[in-house]
């Protein structure tokens, strides 16, 4: 059996989507379509130093709640300092609440939504793999997740925005991040907040956004 590159963490403590399975079908064939093997896994235990030094990207795919152990959290930050790479979908933004890091890492913090409808994503740049291939406004439906401040605050690097205009629910303005990506040391970070419905891993749209994601990543 090939090694697991892309290593797709599916556990919850909160609520459960009904798009992991999906997700993760969708991730484990656009990981090998970039030539990696990938596993999807319920177990955040394989989180060891061991199994993270044969990783190329871990996700966190909707993932909600306290999943991690002290320990798996400790080898997960050695892992993304030491130059891993880290792709957190949809809901992981509601992800390890009382953890210090992962707040710093992902910026901000999930603060609601409201209910799944229509909308527009505008897309900030088109020179990073994630974006290249989206049009400047993107009509999509989801949740529109909503977060408690703004993450360019802790130093992300925006990729694409809400248009609250174009549904109702926004509680940024004319400025609502959706997408981003940073680097931590040696590693990397990246964070779409899209990908609510099972339906959105079939679109050629998001699973464009989110290979260029894992191509980022992996570079």
């Amino acid at each position: 059996m090939p090694t697991a590159d892309v290593l797709i963490c599916t556990r919850t403590a909160g609520y459960r989507h009904d798009s992991i399975p999906a997700g993760a079908a969708a991730l484990a064939e656009l990981a090998r379509e970039l030539g990696r093997a990938a596993e999807t896994t319920g177990d955040p235990g394989v989180l060891t130093p061991e199994r993270l030094g044969r990783c190329a990207v871990v996700v966190l795919l909707s993932t909600t709640g306290n999943v991690l152990a002290p320990e798996e959290r400790t080898a997960l930050e050695a892992y993304l300092r030491g130059g891993g790479s880290l792709l957190a979908v949809h809901a992981a933004a509601n992800a390890e609440p009382d953890w210090p890091f992962y707040g710093e890492l992902l910026g901000t913090r999930f603060d609601g939504h409201p209910e799944i409808q229509p909308g527009r994503v505008l897309v900030d740049t088109h020179d990073h793999p994630s974006t290249a291939p989206l049009p400047d406004r993107w009509s999509w439906t989801d949740e529109w997740y909503n977060f408690t401040s703004d993450p360019r605050a802790a130093g992300v690097r925006i990729l694409a925005r809400a248009d609250e205009s174009t549904y109702r629910g926004g509680t940024h303005g004319d400025d609502h991040p959706l997408v981003w990506c940073r680097e931590i040391d040696r590693g990397r970070f990246f964070f779409t907040a899209l990908g609510h419905t099972s339906e959105a891993y079939l679109d050629p749209a998001f699973r464009a956004h989110l290979s260029g994601a894992l191509a980022w990543l992996t570079a």
